[in-house]
């Protein structure tokens, strides 16, 4: 008899790769960069194309922030930080953690890095040998898979549905992990669904990693964009020791050109962490530390940013269905819209790329996202003004009802 575990790991197993390829080839192109660099030359041919592919915020950069870095520029001292950071950055976080949380985090336990890509680079590099695994969601965010190939390991895609709100369980873990599994992903809230992980299931999960002796490692980059509901940071229902957090500036506080993000780390990480920033990085952009200390304290204008993607987010769950998008687990964070397009295409590679080309619409094809049941899934981010979404609408709308003639 087939159970449901034996048809994930099933799946899992048919994601592996060749021992023979290069580690460089098994590395993935980033699609909805492709589709951004179309939409970009049709622009450039006098087109105006609705962005509802790029997860970048559209908002400024909060003004105490460039300000900051205004200030510190004319100082001039803007030479290279200690490795794992400015201690100012590290303070200030460490004090944003007690705060708003009720944390109490040592600030040397934070290490500042270029971005959280820069982070998950560092963690990879710390934690994996060659050949051992990881254990992420399929659908996840698609760079994972690639930050953990470049370590040398293997990503284990589980397939999620629904049931989890697209997010790995405890029982996932338990059918899935492996002797050489090292940690499991959570991305909370999720990239592409925009779900959120039930905070005791994400407990199970933190429990379930440190007894199998591995690393819960929690991305959190959309906190503080979230609707009706405020998820906890992983350190608040696992063990310290075993949980890696990821954040960053990039989302939140609408500094993606910034590139600086953090990651706390579990004590006995530090010293290794400390050794791979001095050889990989030398440290993070210091113009940019300083002005993130400044982002911390502009709470303020990040709830106008929120509020305003809260307005956009309703307007598109109720706008979809009716255009045959369906959204089965409503988003309650980051800016995006996950949909199961089976009632318009079996293709959604093709459906997207003709949006595009046809109705000048740009959104993300699910295969970007993972294999499971990717080609009956579209993302919409709705990190673009309301009248941009609106016009997107009318045009998908129009383009539909040209099919169907």
């Amino acid at each position: 008899m087939t159970t449901q575990c034996d048809c994930i790991c099933d799946i899992v197993r048919s994601t592996s790769y060749p021992s023979a390829m290069r580690r460089i080839d098994l590395i993935e192109p980033f699609r909805v960069m492709q589709l951004l660099e179309r939409a970009r030359q049709l622009e450039a041919q006098g087109r105006h194309i609705v962005h509802m592919e790029i997860g970048e915020p559209d908002f400024p950069t909060p003004a105490p922030v460039v300000e900051a870095a205004r200030q510190r520029l004319d100082t001039g001292r803007n030479f290279y930080t200690p490795s794992t950071g400015a201690p100012e950055l590290q303070r200030a976080l460490s004090d944003w953690y007690a705060r708003t949380q009720g944390l109490d985090i040592d600030p040397d336990r934070i290490v500042i890095t270029p971005g959280t890509s820069g982070a998950f680079s560092l963690i990879y590099a710390v934690l994996l040998e060659a050949g051992e695994s990881v254990l992420l969601s399929d659908p996840g965010y698609p760079c994972q898979r690639n930050f953990i190939r470049l370590a040398g390991g293997e990503p284990l895609n589980i397939p999620v549905g629904p049931d989890t709100r697209y997010h790995l369980s405890a029982d996932l873990l338990a059918a899935n992990w492996r002797q050489d599994t090292r940690a499991a992903v959570v991305i909370n809230p999720s990239n592409p669904t925009g779900t959120l992980i039930d905070p005791e299931e994400l407990a199970l999960i933190g429990r379930a990693c440190a007894e199998m002796d591995g690393y819960l490692i929690s991305d959190e980059i959309y906190h503080g964009l979230t609707y009706g509901v405020n998820p906890p940071c992983a350190l608040q229902c696992s063990d310290a020791a075993h949980t890696i957090v990821v954040n960053g500036f990039s989302k939140r506080w609408a500094m993606t050109g910034w590139r600086v993000g953090w990651v706390v780390l579990p004590e006995q990480l530090l010293d290794a962490a400390r050794r791979v920033m001095q050889n990989i990085f030398i440290a993070a952009p210091t113009l940019s530390q300083y002005a993130a200390v400044a982002a911390l304290e502009a709470d303020g204008q990040v709830e106008v940013m929120r509020q305003a993607y809260d307005e956009r987010r309703r307007y598109l769950l109720e706008a979809l269905p009716g255009l045959g998008f369906d959204i089965v687990v409503e988003p309650q964070g980051a800016f995006y819209i996950y949909a199961d397009v089976s009632r318009l295409t079996g293709d959604s590679r093709s459906f997207c790329w003709d949006l595009l080309e046809h109705a000048g619409v740009a959104i993300t094809p699910g295969e970007d996202f993972g294999a499971y049941r990717s080609a009956q899934h579209v993302r919409f981010s709705y990190a673009t003004s309301l009248s941009e979404l609106r016009e997107g609408i009318s045009r998908i709308g129009l383009a539909l009802a040209a099919r169907r003639h």
